[in-house]
């Protein structure tokens, strides 16, 4: 099994990578740095005990680092029998990207749909094969605003990050629709409060939650435990367009099933990173 997982130089990403190499899998890891990422290359390849896994560097909030990565990942890997998107970010302050979209937007969503759309024929080609895509239960506060998807009226770091996650999970169920028999699966997760520094430079209700919930966080690689579950469990194998917490199908928030809204919001992502 080949697996790619984004956003693998700590956290969760990380444990992803570490337990499907466990597993056996090879995994190709996506990472922001080349220095983290060769530090992190080193301790996944350690604590798998083999050295399947390897290095691609690409700023997934670049759409052209996203594709070079993309074409890098087909040239280099046979095929990919399971795609983790789990690269993810949450800011206080508003950051505009090279492309000019909002920072947690670009990376949380577009991200997503745009490697997920270039890999989409090697996925194809070797199915069966997964797409498991890192949301978060903040998605149920989420709204899609249209008129402002980039904030640049009103930025609130909070309603980005969740107006992101709903996001991934419109994306999922929408994915799921259109890849329908193909053999390719969708779904979609809440990892769980996991313990990382991924709250560290988010907006201040993402931080108060962290500090206040510090006794109750996962660790890590509790946290990776769905998503692992999602990428290699036979009992998921045909499961699609669902989301998952705690291993566990769940029901999402009543705006995740708006067919019109997820639509749409294909539509212009599609647009936005011209596709």
């Amino acid at each position: 099994m080949i697996c790619v997982v984004t956003g693998a130089t700590s956290g969760i990403g990380k444990e992803t990578a570490v337990a499907l190499a466990k597993g056996g899998a090879t995994v190709a890891m996506v990472c922001r740095t080349r220095d983290r990422g060769e530090a992190a290359l080193a301790e996944i390849r350690r604590r798998a005990g083999h050295d399947a896994v390897s290095l691609f560097v690409a700023d997934l909030s670049s759409q052209r680092a996203i594709r070079a990565v993309a074409a890098e990942l087909q040239a280099a890997l046979p095929r990919i029998d399971v795609l983790v998107n789990n690269a993810g970010l949450a800011l206080r302050d508003r950051l505009v990207t090279e492309d000019g979209f909002e920072n947690t937007f670009a990376v949380n969503h577009l991200a997503y749909f745009l490697l997920t759309r270039l890999l989409q024929p090697t996925l194809l080609a070797s199915a069966p094969a997964r797409v498991v895509n890192v949301s978060s239960e903040a998605h149920r506060w989420g709204s899609i605003r249209f008129d402002d998807l980039m904030g640049e009226v009103a930025y609130d770091g909070w309603k980005a990050y969740a107006q992101s996650k709903l996001a991934n999970v419109l994306f999922t169920y929408e994915l799921a629709r259109r890849l329908d028999g193909t053999g390719v699966t969708a779904n979609c997760l809440h990892p769980g409060l996991v313990g990382t520094a991924f709250a560290s430079r988010g907006p201040s209700l993402i931080r108060i939650l962290s500090r206040l919930a510090r006794p109750l966080l996962r660790s890590p690689a509790s946290g990776a435990a769905t998503s692992v579950y999602l990428a290699s469990a036979p009992e998921v194998a045909t499961v699609t367009g669902q989301y998952f917490a705690g291993r566990r199908a769940r029901r999402s928030s009543p705006a995740s099933y708006d067919r019109a809204l997820a639509a749409r919001l294909w539509g212009v992502s599609e647009r936005l990173v011209g596709f």
